[in-house]
């Protein structure tokens, strides 16, 4: 499978698939996640699962990744409006010192503009190096990025550190939206998540929105954004460009209409 991984990667075989993401308040379509999706020519889909631990284990997730980041900015380029963007970075991406280089230039080969790119982290980065994470977040920042922690609130750093770091965005993970909007326990964790979001000046996005229950509960306690089944699954290029085109004639009627 590494030297299959190898070959895919000199020669580009892989694809991004883009989950939407929707403004709860409106509906309103807010920006895209770039999900990586390999099609092995013999194993058929091979799940991320498999394949990106691997590639972390030899170091082919820094070339990887670095072709995840130039394939959105490409495809983001071509979007119109204001819709952003999201891409994964990996801890061992993270590290590499190439890193800030590598989203300068495909922002520039693309032409996107820097504030509709944004990058996601995870909190395992917050156990490391904390000076190091803070320099290198600050120089993404300085690009004009976002920068976005994922999966907030199933790692143990992160309320001693966060206040420390540039992030402009909180994804609540999709753990917690499984029990809602039923389990109180949930309810005062997310609200808690919610009003840190507020008070450090950072968008909250819940994951794993599924069902309007879910949604409706997410909008009366404040929530911004939302991304899930609910509003749609990953999907390729061709879908999320469909998606942009309804999106844009849905507002330009609703500018005709008043």
């Amino acid at each position: 499978l590494e030297a299959d991984l190898r070959e895919a990667i000199a020669a580009e075989r892989f694809a991004l698939h883009w989950q939407p993401q929707h403004r709860l308040s409106d509906r309103r379509l807010m920006g895209f996640e770039a999900l990586l999706r390999w099609h092995h020519p013999e194993r058929g889909l091979v799940p991320p699962d498999e394949f990106i631990p691997l590639a972390e284990a030899t170091g082919l997730i820094v070339p990887l990744g670095a072709w995840v980041i130039r394939a959105a900015c490409a495809e983001a380029a071509g979007w119109p409006g204001d819709i952003t963007a999201a891409v994964n970075l990996s801890p061992a991406q993270f590290r590499h010192p190439g890193l800030v280089a590598t989203v300068a230039q495909a922002l520039a080969a693309s032409g996107l503009p820097p504030h509709r790119l944004e990058l996601e982290v995870t909190e395992s980065l917050l156990s490391r190096d904390l000076p190091a994470t803070e320099r290198l977040l600050g120089e993404l920042r300085a690009l004009g990025v976002g920068v976005a922690m994922d999966d907030f609130g199933t790692g143990w750093s992160s309320l001693a550190h966060l206040w420390r770091l540039p992030f402009t965005k909180l994804k609540i993970d999709r753990a917690f939206l499984r029990e809602l909007p039923g389990d109180r326990r949930v309810q005062a964790i997310i609200g808690t998540v919610l009003g840190l979001g507020r008070t450090l000046d950072m968008t909250v996005v819940a994951e794993g929105v599924e069902t309007e229950a879910q949604a409706a509960w997410l909008l009366a306690q404040g929530c911004a954004q939302g991304q899930g089944w609910l509003f749609g699954r990953p999907a390729p290029a061709e879908r999320a460009r469909a998606l942009i085109a309804a999106e844009l004639g849905m507002r330009e009627g609703a500018r005709s209409a008043a």
